[in-house]
């Protein structure tokens, strides 16, 4: 029997452990149940930090966390999967071609950033999406400080006023004094199509975000969109233009392409809607999670979010489902009730909020503390002892913060 999942992200290496985990528990051995991970590196991409500098240290290696619970590695890229013959065809590295036979397959392939067919945007903008995109912007904000000053070179533009689009922002001020000198007339703007700053974080949280906004002195550019983008200018829907040699481009995700491998049904953002233990819906031995998957969170119409916090647990679910199928047990509907956020506000601090309504519990240093305590320890790997990393699978414990 064999269990593949594909994707080494929070949701992938979790149904990776939580497979092993129940795997462990039963007392069946590697070699009668075969969990298999397939991705083109062995690392977690540490992706809700890139929006800070030098992302090229915000990853974590997993070959041995994978290798203390018998969890076998596959190098390569996961390109097509026929449904009926239960097989993946897998890219290698060398240019070839190798197909892989599952019982059981879980896509957690992820999410990528939304790029619409905007003129000069594909050119023209940055992104914190994935670690080649934040070392590019890295890369070019250490230039600026040896190009001729001017309001272009001095001034960010960040499109989208989302959580990601507010990190990026108010981390960028103290970035551009590092980089440019604390004397430097820098500005940084967020342009958001909505009416307001952070449209999903609800009115209670919203005024300490434009309080941290102001004392940043970050501009907000709201209820307009960017038209076009050129290499040191940037148009907005309402005609006007804003001088800029950087925009960042933040404005919503969609899934990984590899989902639309999969004959089922997708919602708007392309993930695969599943059943209550995160099986695709009629599509027999294929699970779908992390940002892959359209799952309710619970009985109040609340749905798994795009975000590490949702992925973590979700991924532990699959990875027992999948494992309980084979091994003749019952599998565990998923469920997650709560639901926090912690958004960096850089100087300004930080705001911690629980509920699907945003309720504050923590703002400013106490919540930076939280956030750093979540960025430098939570959401990284396991260390690689079998009984911690097995113990830190299970789907009734992954932490809902």
């Amino acid at each position: 029997m064999r269990i593949v999942i594909i994707g080494a992200g929070f949701a992938g290496m979790y149904a990776a452990l939580s497979a092993a985990r129940l795997r462990d528990i039963k007392g069946v051995s590697p070699e009668v149940l075969e969990i298999m991970l397939v991705a083109p590196e062995p690392i977690l991409v540490v992706r809700p930090r890139l929006y800070e500098p030098n992302p090229e240290t915000l990853t974590a290696a997993l070959e041995p966390v994978l290798k203390a619970v018998d969890v076998v590695y596959v190098r390569g890229r996961a390109e097509a999967v026929n449904a009926s013959c239960r097989s993946l065809v897998v890219a290698t590295p060398g240019g070839g071609w190798s197909s892989i036979l599952y019982d059981r397959l879980i896509v957690a392939t992820g999410s990528r950033l939304f790029r619409p067919s905007i003129p000069g945007l594909a050119e023209h903008a940055f992104s914190v999406d994935s670690l080649d995109d934040a070392a590019a912007l890295d890369r070019h904000l250490e230039g600026l400080a040896s190009r001729p000053a001017s309001d272009a070179r001095n001034t960010v533009v960040v499109a989208g006023g989302g959580f990601t689009g507010i990190e990026v922002a108010t981390e960028m001020p103290a970035r551009l004094r590092e980089v440019l000198g604390k004397d430097a007339k820098t500005q940084v703007v967020i342009v958001e199509r909505n009416d307001v700053i952070a449209p999903d974080m609800g009115t209670e949280a919203r005024p300490v975000i434009d309080g941290a906004l102001r004392k940043l002195d970050i501009k907000m550019r709201l209820g307009v969109g960017v038209s076009a983008l050129e290499k040191t200018s940037v148009t907005l829907s309402d005609g006007k233009r804003i001088e800029t040699e950087t925009v960042v481009w933040a404005a919503g995700m969609r899934a990984a392409p590899f989902s639309a491998q999969v004959p089922g049904e997708r919602d708007n953002f392309g993930r695969l809607v599943v059943d209550c233990e995160l099986r695709v819906v009629g599509v027999p031995g294929v699970f779908a999670t992390g940002d892959s998957a359209k799952a309710a969170c619970d009985n109040d119409g609340n749905f798994a979010l795009m975000s590490c916090q949702h992925a973590t647990r979700m991924g532990a679910f699959a990875g027992n489902n999948a494992a309980a199928e084979l091994l003749g047990e019952a599998p565990a509907p998923y469920h997650q009730k709560a639901y926090v956020t912690c958004l960096d506000l850089g100087e300004a601090g930080a705001l911690f909020t629980r509920g699907w309504d945003h309720r504050i519990e923590h703002i400013g240093a106490d919540a930076k503390k939280l956030k750093q305590e979540i960025n430098t320890v939570w959401i990284y790997p396991p260390k690689p002892i079998r009984a911690e990393a097995l113990a830190s699978a299970d789907p009734q414990r992954v932490t809902d913060l």
